[in-house]
């Protein structure tokens, strides 16, 4: 790849995020640090300011890429399958979202902050990921639950993307937080919710 070719970019920015995944599994937002990124990468501190300008973008690209791989999971699934059951559905959403671990942490941290310091630009990008996000879900609910009509997967939509922001927490309970609390594991969460919403039955 030659000095500033758009592969050296690419590849640049995905060590860069990549650097940020490694991080974030032992430390916090908080924690983390443009300059320990940049520690973490085989290029200059620096030269992370040519990608990014700020460590909020950095973790806005890392959820880009998480809701990326949701996707492509989702399609995977509608590719294979040309059928099945609510019950069938709502365990193969489950699956496909609580498989991504680092997506829902990431969904717990406070995205206004990330988004009040990250370009326009970088979030144009991250609301065209998020969008088709919500799209395959759409299409998987309007490939195996054909009687649902528009105006009822919109509202399986409303109901089940802002539960997806709280499922880190509930399942991630700490000895810090001292509150009586009766395990649930990501999955049976995410399970019983979209089978409520689907209303529990089968076709």
């Amino acid at each position: 790849m030659s000095r500033g070719s758009p592969e050296l970019a690419a590849a640049r920015k995905e060590e860069i995020i990549a650097a940020c995944a490694e991080l974030n599994e032992t430390m916090s937002f908080r924690e983390i640090t443009i300059k320990e990124i940049g520690a973490a990468t085989s290029f200059t501190r620096t030269s992370i300011y040519n990608y990014f300008e700020t460590k909020e973008e950095i973790f806005l690209a890392l959820l880009q890429k998480e809701y990326e791989l949701w996707v492509e999971a989702m399609d995977a699934v509608m590719a294979d399958q040309s059928a099945m059951t609510r019950d069938e559905l709502s365990q193969t959403i489950a699956h496909t979202l609580t498989d991504r671990p680092r997506l829902l942490r990431l969904l717990s941290m406070n995205l206004y902050d990330m988004e009040a310091n990250s370009r326009p630009e970088r979030l144009a990008e991250f609301k065209v990921t998020y969008g088709a996000s919500l799209n395959a879900v759409s299409r998987m609910v309007e490939k195996y639950v054909p009687e649902m009509d528009e105006d009822a997967r919109q509202q399986f939509l409303y109901a089940f993307f802002p539960f997806i922001y709280g499922i880190y927490p509930y399942t991630s309970v700490t000895e810090k937080q001292k509150i009586p609390y009766v395990y649930q594991s990501a999955y049976d969460l995410t399970y019983k919710c979209l089978k409520k919403l689907l209303n529990g039955k089968e076709n």
